[in-house]
C-alpha cells in the first residue's frame, strides 16, 4: 500500500491544490483558461507525439483489448439509461446521465496515474483507449440525444461530424501525428527531440492542476438519488466489469489489463458537463458527478492500483 500511496497521492494532490487554488481564487479565470489551452493545445499533444514515435507498436489490431473496454463501457452505458429511467429522466437527459456514468477522464488524470504506475509498459494500451476514446463516446451519446430530441436526419453525418471534431483536437492530431512517424520508420532530430522531452515534461504536473483548478467553477447541486447511481456506476461498476471481462473472458496481458482498469476506474470526465450544457438537460447532476468522483476516485484508484500490480 506504500507503493500505491506514493503513486496516487501526488497526482491527487495536484488535484487538490488547483482546486484550492480556483476555489479560493488564488488563480483567476483567465489564469485557469490559459493554462488549460497550453495543456491542451501544446503540452500534452507535444508529449504525445514524441511517445507514439518511439512506442513499439503491436503487429496487428488489439481487438480484444477495445471489446473488453469498450464492450464493458458500453454495457455500463446501457445500464445507466434503463437506471435513469427507473429515477424519472426522459429524452436527452438519459443519454447524458449515462455518459457522465461511463466517460472517464482519461486525459487529464488517466495518462499522469497509469504513467506513474505502469510506466513504459502502459504507453502502447493507454494511447489505443486516449485515440479512441472520445470518438466512441461522442458518437454514442450524441446519437441518442439527437435521437430523444427527434432530429434523426443529421445522424448519417454524425461520423463526419465527429471526425471533423476530433480532427481539430491536437491530443489526436499529436498522437497521429507520432503514429505516422512511427510507421514511417523516422528518427527525430537530437534538437527536435529535446525540445519535445522540455514541453513533453510540463504536461502531467499542468495537465493535473489544471483539471483541479476547472473543477473548482462548478458548484455540488441536484438531486442526490441521480447523483449517487451515476458515482456508483462510474467509480465502481465501470472498473469492476472491465476487470472482470479483460482477466476473465479475454486473459488480457497484465499491463494491458491494468490500463484499462485504471482508466474504467478514473473520475467521469469534463466533457460529461459539457454535453449536458450544450443539450440543457441535468447540468447540476452532471456537474456535481464530475466534482464528486473525482473525490471519490481516491480510495477507489487506489484500491485497483493495489490490485493490477500485485
Amino acid at each position: 500500500m506504500i507503493l500505491v500511496a506514493d503513486i496516487v497521492l501526488p497526482v491527487f494532490g495536484l488535484v487538490l491544490l488547483g482546486f484550492v487554488s480556483g476555489r479560493l481564487g488564488w488563480i483567476g479565470e483567465a489564469a485557469i483558461e490559459g493554462l488549460s489551452t497550453f495543456v491542451f493545445t501544446f503540452a500534452i499533444p507535444v508529449m504525445l507525439f514524441r511517445s507514439a514515435a518511439t512506442a513499439s507498436l503491436p503487429h496487428s489490431m488489439p481487438w480484444s483489448y477495445l471489446l473488453a473496454y469498450y464492450g464493458s463501457t458500453l454495457c455500463v452505458f446501457g445500464g445507466a439509461i434503463l437506471a435513469a429511467r427507473a429515477l424519472g429522466l426522459r429524452g436527452a437527459a438519459l443519454p447524458i446521465f449515462a455518459m457522465s456514468a461511463s466517460y472517464s477522464n482519461v486525459v487529464l488524470l488517466g495518462i499522469p496515474l497509469i504513467i506513474a504506475a505502469l510506466g513504459d509498459a502502459a504507453r502502447v494500451p493507454l494511447y489505443i483507449i486516449i485515440s479512441t476514446h472520445a470518438a466512441m463516446m461522442f458518437m454514442v451519446t450524441t446519437f441518442g440525444a439527437e435521437t430523444a430530441r427527434g432530429d434523426t436526419k443529421g445522424l448519417l453525418s454524425l461520423p463526419l461530424q465527429t471526425a471533423r471534431v476530433l480532427l481539430r483536437n491536437m491530443i489526436v492530431v499529436g498522437l497521429l501525428l507520432g503514429l505516422a512517424v512511427n510507421l514511417a520508420g523516422f528518427t527525430l532530430p537530437g534538437a527536435l527531440d529535446k525540445m519535445a522531452a522540455y514541453l513533453g515534461g510540463a504536461a502531467l504536473p499542468c495537465a493535473v492542476f489544471s483539471m483541479g483548478a476547472s473543477i473548482s467553477r462548478y458548484r455540488i447541486s441536484g438531486d442526490i438519488a441521480r447523483i449517487g447511481v451515476a458515482l456508483a456506476l462510474k467509480n465502481c461498476v465501470h472498473p469492476l466489469i472491465v476487470w472482470v471481462v479483460a482477466t476473465q473472458v479475454f486473459r488480457l496481458p497484465d499491463a494491458w489489463t491494468a490500463t484499462a482498469v485504471l482508466l474504467a476506474a478514473c473520475p467521469s470526465g469534463i466533457n460529461a458537463y459539457l454535453f449536458a450544457n450544450r443539450y440543457r438537460e441535468i447540468v447540476p447532476v452532471a456537474a456535481t458527478v464530475v466534482v464528486l468522483s473525482t473525490l471519490v476516485s481516491i480510495p477507489i484508484l487506489s484500491v485497483a492500483l493495489y490490485v493490477v500490480i500485485h
